[in-house]
């Protein structure tokens, strides 16, 4: 037992590290994302790409957006430093969003979760992982309506090979079925929408993140976790329209609460969704 409380501690330390470079992440992956579709446009219309500074996951150095100050390392310490520096930018007293801290809390909580659960084994790192995508796909798609290929794909194909090796549990054909089911079954549903409402009720990225969550959990997890997702996100929808925080276009995205169906399922298990939702005594 103390030797299980250790281990999840330590993966919470750890947990902490990777939130906080997942804000690297969360914030720069869009931005990166969208020079890269700048460059491609220009080259398309036959024109020379702007030259730019580097701007990638490691350059430039983080920085306070508005004064421009560098942050040094003792300013970028999980959650401590933003308890030292009080929520505010050393130099020009910006507040800082309160946000980072969470973001490194919840991954530190899930790594020491994953580890609780199933120790420092191939499975438990797995699954460590596939909350860190979680985590960052979900916010990702909050803030931008974009659910990157980059992180996408290779979770979808770590689910697969993940399940031929026999890490997550379920059987290849089940995994390979769940990508297929979580894909398909989200398309039909979109060109339905389409078809009737001359809208678009979400998008491709949606059927990538449910496909890899078929490739973890298999097909028979699918029904349970787009239940939760779709109250959750009804429930949200919900109370933004009546708040009057809805963005233009009246829309949310769906990612996030795909990203809490799976997050979930990996925690408590996915029938154990149908009790939360009331479809299973």
């Amino acid at each position: 037992m103390t030797d299980s409380v250790l281990m999840a501690g330590l993966a919470g330390l750890f947990g902490l590290l990777i939130g906080s470079f997942l804000n690297v992440v969360i914030y720069r992956l869009p931005k990166i994302l969208e020079r890269q579709w700048e460059d491609e446009h220009a080259e398309y219309m036959g024109k020379d790409p702007e030259l730019k500074a580097p701007f990638n996951l490691m350059q430039p150095r983080s920085h306070c957006q508005k004064c421009g100050h560098q942050i040094r390392w003792y300013e970028n310490i999980p959650i401590l430093s933003y308890l030292f520096l009080k929520g505010k930018c050393s130099n020009c007293k910006t507040p800082i969003s309160m946000r980072y801290p969470m973001v490194e809390l919840l991954v530190g909580t899930l790594f020491a979760i994953c580890v609780w659960k199933w120790g420092f084994t191939t499975k438990g790192m797995a699954w460590c992982g596939f909350s860190a995508a979680m985590v960052a796909l979900a916010m990702i798609d909050w803030d931008t309506t974009l659910l990157p290929d980059n992180l996408t794909f290779p979770l979808l194909w770590a689910g697969l090979i993940l399940a031929a090796l026999g890490v997550t549990g379920i059987t290849l054909d089940a995994s390979v079925w769940g990508a297929v089911g979580g894909y398909l079954s989200l398309w039909a549903i979109y060109w339905v929408f389409k078809l009737i409402t001359d809208k678009e009720g979400m998008g491709y990225g949606d059927f990538k993140l449910f496909a890899a969550l078929g490739a973890w959990f298999g097909w028979q997890a699918l029904i349970p976790m787009i239940l939760l997702a779709s109250v959750a996100g009804a429930i949200v929808g919900i109370g933004l329209k009546y708040a009057s925080q809805l963005r233009e276009g009246a829309y949310v995205p769906f990612g996030p609460f795909l990203g809490i169906a799976g997050l979930t399922a990996m925690i408590f298990g996915a029938q154990s969704i149908l009790k939360l939702v009331g479809l299973n005594a």
